[in-house]
Order: C-alpha cells, then structure tokens, then sequence
C-alpha cells in the first residue's frame, strides 16, 4: 500500500456512536477526495464500523486510531483495519504493530521518542496531541536534526492551520476532525461532510 501519509492531505478522525453511519459517513469523505479514514477505538461501534466500511466502501482505506494495547491491534486488523494509529507506544505496542502486516503511525511528542522510533527503523510517525505539543514551531525544529521522520500531526488542527503544517518537508499529510462537525453527524447531513471533505482534498501539501 502507499504510505498513508501520501493518499491525502488530510486523514479524517473519526468517533462513531453508531456503526450504522460509518458506511454512508466513508462514501461521503471518499467522494469529496479523503480516501483514508482513521476510526478512532474510542467507542463500542468502532469494531463494527470498521467492518463495514471495509467490507461495503471499497475506495476507502479505512484504518484504526487510538490503538493502546496489543489486543486492540489484533481486534482492528481481524475487522479489516488497513493502518494503525497511535497516540503514543511502549516496546509491547510497537511490537504488536510491527508485527501486524499493516502500516502504523506510533504516536510521539518529543524529540527522544522520534530517536528511539527511528532506532527501530520506524519513520512514519503520528505527532500527537499537536497544537498542545508545540505545533509547526516544534515539527519544523525536528526536521533539521531528524530528517528522516516524517509526520501526519493531528490534534487541535483546523481548516485554517492545516496549510501551515502541510507545508514543513517532514510532514505527509495532518488528521483532523473539521469535516466531522457534530452537528453534521447528528443530522445525517452526509452532503455537507462530501462539501467539507472536498474542501480539506483541495488543501495543498
């Protein structure tokens, strides 16, 4: 598969209360151009709504986020998770992933974790919670002496700073929620995601 950091410009992170509107939520941010959606493990539906995107929305590259334990990489891979997030990893998460036959984004938010990920040959990584964590300032102050890592930051990114991000050389694409609105969701208003998901595709890295 091609990195995930390379199929969009923006990752959509998604909760989901219920894995009846994951099918209808993937085609609308597939059709407005974000082909990889991260279903954050946040909720009992996410298994499920995993499942169904993989199976019945085939342009979608669907994948899991907030992966915290090994069992959780096991669980989301047998649903059909094409990549795995992070927000953060220990040697027994980081194995698991590694092992998983799936692309992953650990999550770091220091310079010593970008060290010890690059130590075990990793160089895709999540940079998590990211504004809170110094935001473009901070991933533009790796770059120079890691030039090697390569980030989808995500965490507090809006339509209006993502620009900002997407244009540091170590960073592939930035996840966020801003097409998500919940209003949007509650209302089953999947036009207005396809709108806003097209606006956040046109977004230039």
């Amino acid at each position: 598969m091609t990195s995930v950091l390379d199929l969009a410009p923006v990752v959509p992170v998604v909760v989901l209360e219920d894995a009846a509107d994951a099918v209808p939520l993937a085609r609308a941010l597939v059709a407005g151009g974000l082909p990889a959606i991260e279903v954050t493990l946040r909720t009992p539906a996410a298994l499920d709504a995993i499942r169904a995107v993989a199976a019945e929305v085939p342009d979608a590259v669907v994948g899991a986020g907030t992966v915290i334990s090994p069992a959780q990489v096991a669980d989301a891979v047998a649903a059909g998770a094409r990549f795995l997030v992070s927000p953060g990893w220990t040697d027994a998460l980081l194995d698991a992933m590694a092992l998983s036959g799936v692309p992953f984004l650990p999550g770091v938010s220091t310079a010593s974790e970008v060290v010890a990920l690059l130590e075990r040959g990793v160089t895709e990584m999540k940079f998590f919670p990211a504004e809170a964590a110094g935001g473009t300032s901070y991933l533009k102050s790796l770059g120079a002496p890691l030039p090697r890592a390569r980030f989808c930051p995500t965490g507090g990114i809006t339509l209006a700073s993502a620009p900002s991000y997407l244009a540091l050389a170590n960073v592939g694409c930035v996840g966020g929620t801003w097409m998500l609105p919940p209003d949007a969701l509650a209302a089953k208003d999947w036009s207005r995601v396809e709108t806003l998901a097209r606006e956040a595709a046109a977004l230039r890295r």
